[in-house]
């Protein structure tokens, strides 16, 4: 079902998830602070309950309601958001184990692409699930064409982009200084993280 930003906005407020394009990739949005919401977001993706997902808000200070970053990692948060980073912090309690696998920190994006961001602002003040829209084991999605069929029927809509680069985002820690996924970035998320921000 191909559908515009408002189409994508009534289905994730209905529970439903939504395919959405990005900088990176296309992703699968659902409300994220919803247990079945999330849950769904698993189902149609066939991915393990132990490996979390992470949220998208339309900026940093949307996502400081919902995580509690160090003054170090909020640094880093506005140095590089938005962009094709995903930054792992402290949650705080609105964020459902559902989401983290019952981790104490989650993954923020704040996607660097118009439709995505005016979707995230279209369901303010709930953030919405960043994973992308594929089936676990599966190539990155980079054209709605190429959705998997079961994401296709299960989401309530699918928001067509275009292509998007299909650079998968950078998954980094930078209270631990850990990058756990390269991606976008790295070389200078690592530049960052060596020089402390700057100070």
């Amino acid at each position: 079902m191909r559908a515009d930003v408002a189409d994508a906005a009534d289905a994730i407020r209905r529970g439903e998830a939504a395919v959405y394009p990005t900088e990176t990739v296309y992703g699968l949005g659902a409300d994220a602070l919803s247990e079945p919401a999330v849950e769904r977001v698993f189902e149609l993706k066939d991915r393990p309950r132990e490996k979390p997902l992470s949220l998208a808000v339309p900026d940093v200070d949307a996502a400081l309601d919902y995580t509690r970053p160090t003054d170090r990692e909020e640094r880093f948060m506005r140095a590089f958001l938005p962009g094709p980073v995903t930054v792992v912090v402290e949650r705080r309690e609105a964020v459902p184990d559902a989401l983290t696998a019952g981790r104490d920190r989650v993954g923020v994006r704040v996607p660097d692409h118009d439709l995505a961001r005016s979707l995230l602002r279209a369901v303010e003040p709930t953030p919405i699930t960043a994973t992308s829209a594929n089936r676990s084991g599966s190539p990155s999605v980079v054209r709605a064409s190429d959705l998997d069929e079961r994401i296709r029927e299960g989401a309530g809509a699918v928001v067509d982009g275009g292509e998007t680069p299909g650079t998968e985002s950078t998954v980094v820690d930078p209270g631990e200084r850990v990058i756990h996924r390269r991606g976008s970035l790295a070389d200078d998320i690592e530049a960052w993280l060596a020089d402390d921000g700057g100070r």
